[in-house]
Order: C-alpha cells, then structure tokens, then sequence
C-alpha cells in the first residue's frame, strides 16, 4: 500500500499540493484526476521520488520513502510521453533499460504479442510513430514484474486495437494485486478501468473513493459529467 500523510509542497510562493492524505491500495486501480494545475503530476513525482514534498511523508507497505532510493526498482512508469535514445533499435533499448535496472528479466513474448512490437524489435527508435512509441513504454513499464504501476495518459496516441489491448494488461496486473496508479483525460477510460478516484481541485481532495460512490453520490451515470460539473463547481469550494 502507498500511504501519503499530509503532503504539502510549494514551488516559488506557489502551493501546489495543500495538505494531502490518502491511500492507494494494491490489487485496485487508483485514478487521480482532474483539471490542468491541480497536482496530479506533482504527486505523481513525489511517488517516483523525483519531487520531495516540503510537509508530510509518503509511506510503501508502512516504510517511509523519503529518504530512500530502492523502492524505485519496484515502480513501472509509463509517462505521457517518453524519449528514448534516437539511433538504438526497440530492443537494444530493452537491453539498455535492463542494465540500468540492473535486471536479468526478458522481455515476455506475451506482452510483445499484446502490443504488436514483434515485427518492430530491430527498428530504430527515429523510424518509429509516435504510437509505436507509446507501445515502447507500455512494455518497459509492464516488463520487469514491478509490484507498482504508474501510468500516465497510458493510451494517448494508441490506435483502438493497441487500446483495447493495453487496457486488457493493465487489468490483468490488477488481478495479481499490483498496486496501479492512473491518470487520463478520457473520463470513459477511467470509468472503464478505476476502482478508486482521488479527483483534486487547486491542490486539494475534493472526492476520495470508488467510482460507483461518485456516481451515485452526484446522482449521474456518466462520470465525464460528474467530473464537469465539479470543475464547474469548482469556485463555491474557495
């Protein structure tokens, strides 16, 4: 489980995150959403370690993570959007990643079949599409069985068949009690794939709890309009 105790963090004189505590249970999909500037990318880096938070402390399975770097070597990251070194072919990027992961774990021929990578292991990363690229770092974050998976606008850029294909993986880590986090602007993909939305305003906790509670709290069945009419609510809560 990851455990975030009253996070706070500034940049400037800016606050971005405001006192934020919750839970992100494993064998759940946890969505975090909401509007541009309300600090999903900022707890997302404080998860990875890549932003300490100025207040609180971030716990994995009851272990603070502050001042440690070796729980990132159970973390699978998908970012929106990822660069990878222009003259190495997909599979020496493979390799390459491995050895910084210092791993002995190959690549699964399953998730190569998934994501349709199998005809494209000896292509050069500047030849590639953009949702080629995609692809690529669908399989890193999938590749080294991490007990934690963060996705970021994991189907951006995907054709519906990648998508499709994508969203069925990322179920199927979900049932070996991986601890998954998701963020998207597809409101239908996070209904779709969530058990658990945290939906942040401004840097704060607005909703904390599944979907259906959401939905049947704001008396809607489409969660896209929910989470319009809460941004829209959004200046009744300053």
């Amino acid at each position: 489980m990851i455990q975030l105790k009253e996070i706070e963090k500034k940049f400037d004189k800016s606050e971005v995150l405001k006192n934020l505590s919750f839970d992100i249970e494993p064998g759940k999909i946890t969505a975090i959403v909401g509007p541009n500037g309300s600090g999903k990318t900022t707890i997302i880096k404080t998860i990875l370690g890549l932003v300490k938070p100025d207040n609180g402390d971030i716990l994995i399975d009851d272990k603070s993570i502050l001042n440690d770097y070796h729980y990132r070597k159970n973390i699978g990251y998908m970012p929106q959007s990822a660069s990878f070194p222009e003259n190495l072919t997909i599979r020496e990027v493979l390799k390459m990643i491995g050895d910084l992961r210092n791993s002995k774990i190959k690549h699964d021929d399953e998730l190569l079949v998934a994501l349709n990578l199998t005809a494209e292991m000896n292509k050069q990363v500047k030849t590639l599409s953009g949702g080629t690229k995609q692809k690529v770092s669908a399989l890193l974050s999938l590749m080294f069985n991490p007990s934690i998976i963060i996705l970021d606008e994991p189907t951006a850029g995907l054709d519906p068949v990648a998508s499709s294909n994508l969203k069925e993986l990322i179920i199927k880590e979900k049932m070996k009690g991986k601890t998954i986090i998701l963020t998207s602007h597809i409101m239908s993909e996070i209904e779709e794939l969530a058990d658990h939305i945290i939906f942040l305003i401004e840097g704060k906790i607005k909703f904390d709890g599944s979907v259906f509670d959401l939905l049947t709290y704001k008396s809607e069945n489409k969660l896209e309009k929910v989470i319009a009419n809460m941004m829209n609510e959004k200046s009744a809560w300053n």
